[in-house]
């Protein structure tokens, strides 16, 4: 297989994505992406190892992905490709490879949506006294963000920056109005020893999941190579600090019982604080939707633009490669994945032991697919390194020290997901058992050639 990316026969004409962003708006996605994990879903972590559990989990978490998205950001910007991990993996480890990394990916964005789209139905279900259902409302949100992504990626940009902003100043907003009634001893409480943090692992990656999506809309930033580790980077420390003190500030305020099984942890430990029904509390609920709402809709941009590559590259049925000539949005990508997730939710409308624990086992699904994704994603840098050493790297991570240190934590967090939730993950493996049966029986038959599947790294060159 000849790896040459110039090729005169490189890259027929085809609809490409639109040249729209800078860094300031993969800052805006990175974080944004991940912002909800602040606001819901980290806390079903104390349920397995208390406040201090989580937070042991949390320091080899965020470790790994200050290690991992430096290695990343030399995979983005060496191959800066709307397909992330699977056009990495497919340069590194060929079809079948990228084949497969492809659809951790997908495993991961395709199932997060719709854990966040019920947070938003529990925080307006929160709002509204009861009066508006969860689930109902979790649909009507997915519907309405579908949207959005639908009027092209510049407007989706703009409007990922703004909520993502908004969603900023509503956690520094929950943390001075913690900060003061924060008590040190409810932090303290540690629950099942080694196991229980070990347990915590999979919520621990919350804060962080989905951040690598921003690599996704690398076909569509100006100068990919200069401005993707300039956005991630910036991003990383943003969510380490964010992290951080939204735990510390949560379970210092409130009983961490209270707290660790619910979607709106934030406003319902400031209603500890200050009275059932505080004024903070329903305003840190109310912004509290724009962090949600910054996930949701740049997760739905990252699946979108993942689906359109695999189906470009002929992993996946060609009508999900098509673009619209008007928005350069690829429709069809947008719309397959978010009707698979709306189903998953309207599982809980028919269904109330399946409502119960929804948001916990799309998290654990969704964590499961992302961290096979990131050890196959940090193979690959390790086999470009010796394969393709001439390859033009604007970015270069500290090699081999950082990405294998961000190897190994990466193992021992798939170990975690795997051991503490595996009667969850029964049903990830027949995903993988369908993806794989798809792939022999279809999916290999219409591989687009490898010096076409790369040449839009021809035009940065």
């Amino acid at each position: 297989m000849s790896t040459n990316t110039s090729s005169p026969g490189a890259a027929p004409q085809e609809a490409h994505l639109s040249r729209v962003l800078g860094p300031l708006h993969l800052w805006a996605l990175a974080v944004g992406l991940v912002i909800s994990g602040n606001y819901f879903g980290w806390s079903y972590g104390m349920e397995s190892g208390g406040p201090m559990g989580l937070l042991y989990a949390l320091i080899p978490v965020t470790l790994f992905y200050v290690t991992f998205m430096l290695s990343y950001s030399e995979l983005a910007t060496m191959i800066p490709h709307a397909g992330g991990p699977s056009a990495y993996a497919r340069r590194a480890m060929g079809p079948f490879g990228g084949y497969m990394n492809g659809v951790c990916c997908l495993i991961e964005f395709v199932f997060a949506p719709p854990a966040i789209a019920l947070a938003v139905g529990g925080y307006i279900e929160n709002l509204s006294g009861g009066a508006l259902g969860q689930i109902p409302v979790a649909i009507c949100a997915y519907f309405l963000f579908i949207f959005i992504n639908y009027l092209g990626m510049k407007t989706s940009a703009k409007f990922e920056m703004v909520v993502t902003v908004i969603a900023l100043i509503g956690l520094v907003i929950f943390w001075v109005a913690a900060a003061p009634h924060v008590k040190m001893e409810n932090i303290g409480t540690l629950q099942n020893g080694s196991a229980g943090y070990m347990g915590a692992v999979v919520f621990a990656i919350w804060f962080y999941l989905a951040m690598e999506g921003g690599a996704m809309a690398a076909e569509e930033m100006r100068d990919p190579q200069k401005d993707i580790p300039k956005g991630f980077l910036t991003g990383n420390a943003t969510l380490m600090v964010m992290g951080i003190l939204t735990l510390i500030c949560t379970a210092g305020i409130a009983n961490y019982k209270d707290v660790m099984s619910i979607d709106f942890p934030l406003p319902a430990a400031l209603e500890e604080a200050y009275g059932k029904g505080a004024t903070i509390a329903k305003v840190v609920n109310v912004i509290g939707l724009f962090g949600l709402i910054a996930s949701l809709h740049g997760i739905i941009v990252g699946y979108s633009r993942q689906t359109f590559a695999m189906a470009r590259t002929g992993y996946l049925p060609k009508f999900l490669a098509k673009i619209n000539p008007n928005t350069h949005v690829p429709v069809w990508a947008l719309l397959v994945p978010g009707l698979l997730g709306i189903g998953v939710i309207s599982l809980g409308l028919f269904n109330k032991d399946i409502a119960t624990g929804l948001t916990a086992t799309m998290i654990t699904i969704s964590v499961f697919g992302s961290v096979a994704m990131y050890i196959l994603s940090l193979i690959s840098l390790f086999i470009l390194r010796q394969r393709e050493p001439e390859l033009k790297r604007p970015f270069k991570v500290t090699y081999p020290l950082v990405p294998a240190i961000s190897l190994i934590l990466a193992f021992f967090c798939l170990y975690c997901v795997i051991a503490y939730n595996l009667s969850t993950l029964i049903w990830v493996f027949v995903v993988y058992a369908v993806a794989l049966a798809y792939y022999f029986i279809w999916g290999n038959k219409r591989i687009r050639p490898f010096n076409e599947e790369f040449g839009v790294l021809d035009e940065l060159e």
